[in-house]
């Protein structure tokens, strides 16, 4: 009998997640009942948030249980269904987990199509990261023609969207990475005017000669010494989206913002945001920038690990900056 491949919580980490805390398991795979599909998946998304959901604790959304099948985002087929709302052979993307095959009642999922850009891209360009940079930058930001854009973690999955939105709106889009490569890449390939390597000693003047004229919008990913440096170039009445803190997500204690009197001084707007809070304009989000990647407006990269077992040492990976892009892991 075919097997479904699962990934489960198997211990809470304390501190750096470590591969022993997953475990993998084979079940039989299951057969919808009434009203429910069965999804094939073809791609898993590994994202910064999932770190949070292993802890234990309040936070804007359950964590995991123990035994329970990691939460996931993926993108996959309908090999069965049961439900009159989707058919067999379509695809969607949705939480579908950490698993080969997923049973759902459909509740969450989004029909996609295959054939107007990759099934990848729902996961990521197109995607909730996509989506995520796309309401930060336009909705909480709102960034005008000639003002400066910084974003963190340029390089990865929401950042680089971040700074190619920002050009599309008329502005200077700087970004924060670690190592030339990746600094590199955001300005070669993605276009951004300036690029800030965190790595190679002077982030604070490295920054001010990156942005001349100060910061006008921030979006921050990261927290820490990067947080506070983009404070200091802060002008007044700038404007920050608090989309992470990726920084701080293996640290036992917090580290906290030493120059938080910036936020005073300028009268800057900080807004703290959860992508999922507003389902108002994800369908907005997600189906321009799917035309967009189809039209060559935004660009993308993707790091691809291969089979559902690697990846919880692709996941570790990605929380140390290993990835460049979109993490993914590639199940068919």
């Amino acid at each position: 009998m075919a097997t479904n491949v699962q990934i489960l919580l198997a211990s809470r980490p304390t501190g750096w997640v470590e591969e022993s805390n997953f475990s993998i398991v084979e079940r039989p795979i299951p057969e919808p009942g009434p009203g429910e599909l069965l999804v094939r998946n073809h791609w898993l998304s590994l994202d910064p948030y999932m770190r949070g959901r292993m802890n234990e604790g309040k936070s804007y959304a359950a964590p995991v249980e123990i035994g329970q099948v990691m939460v996931g985002g993926a993108v996959g087929e309908v090999v069965e269904s049961a439900n009159p709302r989707f058919k067999q052979g379509e695809f969607v993307v949705g939480p579908l987990g950490w698993q080969l095959y997923s049973l759902s009642t459909g509740d969450g999922l989004m029909k996609v199509d295959s054939k107007l850009i990759p099934l990848s891209c729902y996961l990521g360009v197109a995607g909730m990261p996509g989506a995520t940079a796309w309401v930060g930058l336009l909705e909480h930001c709102q960034p005008k023609a000639g003002e400066t854009v910084v974003v963190s973690a340029a390089s990865g999955a929401v950042g680089s969207v971040v700074g190619q939105l920002a050009k599309l709106q008329g502005c200077r889009a700087v970004g924060i990475a670690g190592g030339s490569a990746k600094c590199d890449f955001v300005v070669k390939q993605l276009g951004f005017d300036a690029a800030v390597d965190y790595k190679t000693g002077d982030l604070n003047e490295n920054l001010r000669a990156a942005t001349p004229e100060g910061i006008d919008c921030y979006f921050e990913n990261v927290g820490g010494e990067v947080l506070d440096a983009v404070l200091r170039r802060l002008n007044p009445f700038s404007r920050i989206a608090l989309c992470g803190l990726i920084a701080e997500y293996n640290l036992p204690e917090p580290l906290g913002a030493k120059m938080i009197r910036s936020l005073l001084v300028n009268r800057a707007k900080l807004q703290g945001f959860i992508v999922s809070d507003r389902q108002d304009l994800y369908m907005r989000a997600v189906t321009q920038l799917a035309r967009w990647v189809a039209q060559g407006k935004i660009k993308y990269h993707e790091t691809v690990a291969e089979g559902l077992r690697s990846a919880p040492a692709a996941f570790i990976g990605m929380l140390k900056g290993k990835n460049l892009g979109k993490q993914l892991v590639k199940l068919v």
